[in-house]
Formats: structure tokens, C-alpha cells, sequence
């Protein structure tokens, strides 16, 4: 009998995250960060996770100044701050030493809640899909990511 993807990949040590589709086409996930919970959206054109400033204590982050300025739907040429050495969990997989980069997530927002979407508190790029070897099953809202065991 042929297995389904979910079967296969989870064989192989994939952890499975459910995805919420929001009414801006962005798909949502919960994600832990240095032990504190939140809203991000996955955006697999992003080449780094970011985190709004206004979230620098919620997470516990340690923002350093950065020479790097974003760019992102809208808006180009934003100041930026990274902070280092970041535990991240989403569902059973986890990393230690997640470089984030904070910036102004305003816009992001104020788009998501024009579209009576719940705002977020960051974006999960490309960097810690890479890590994980996501695999994105579209057509049913799950990430799979490879843990460690």
C-alpha cells in the first residue's frame, strides 16, 4: 500500500506543525522563542527570521545595533537590530543558536489587521526552514520539519 506523505515523512523523523491559512494568504504558525510563545508567519521568500522591536522583551531578546537594513512588502531600507544565540521551537523540532533580526514591524501588521487578521509577532524565513529541511505540504496546512533524534 502506498504510504501518504504524512506517513513517510514522519517515518523519517519530520515533526508535523499545523498551518493556518489567514485572510491575507499568509500561512500562520505558533513558534517558541528563548521559552515564550508566539504568532509568525512563514514566509519562505524571507531570508531571515525576524521579530518586531516591540518585542525585544517579550522574548527575551539581546538586541545588538546592525549595519543590515531590511526590505520586505512595502517598505525598503529599515533600520535593523539582531540578536544572537536564540532558542526556537516550533512543534517538536528546536535549535539552539538562531540568529533573529528585529526590525519595525508595523506595516506588517497594520496590513494584517486591515484585513481582519490577528497581528503577529515575527516572521519565520528561510534560515530556520533551511535547518529544519521543511517540507510544506500547501494543499493540507502542515510544515514538516527534521528533528534531531
Amino acid at each position: 500500500m502506498e504510504k501518504t506523505l504524512q506517513e513517510f515523512l514522519l517515518e523519517k523523523n519530520y515533526t508535523k506543525i499545523k498551518l493556518k491559512l489567514t485572510k491575507t494568504n499568509h500561512f500562520e504558525m505558533k513558534a517558541t522563542i528563548n521559552g515564550v510563545k508566539g504568532n509568525f508567519i512563514l514566509d519562505t521568500g524571507a531570508s531571515s527570521s525576524c521579530v518586531g522591536f516591540e518585542s525585544i522583551e517579550t522574548f527575551k531578546l539581546k538586541a545588538k545595533d546592525s549595519k543590515i537594513m531590511a526590505a520586505g512588502a512595502g517598505a525598503i531600507n529599515m533600520e535593523t537590530k539582531m540578536a544572537k544565540k536564540n532558542k526556537i521551537k516550533i512543534g517538536k523540532w528546536q535549535h539552539n543558536k538562531i540568529v533573529l533580526v528585529l526590525f519595525n514591524l508595523t506595516h506588517v501588521n497594520t496590513a494584517l489587521i486591515n484585513h481582519n487578521s490577528m497581528p503577529v509577532d515575527g516572521i519565520i524565513g528561510a534560515d530556520v526552514l533551511k535547518k529544519g529541511k521543511a517540507i510544506i505540504d500547501y494543499e493540507k496546512k502542515y510544515l514538516y520539519l527534521k528533528t534531531n533524534e
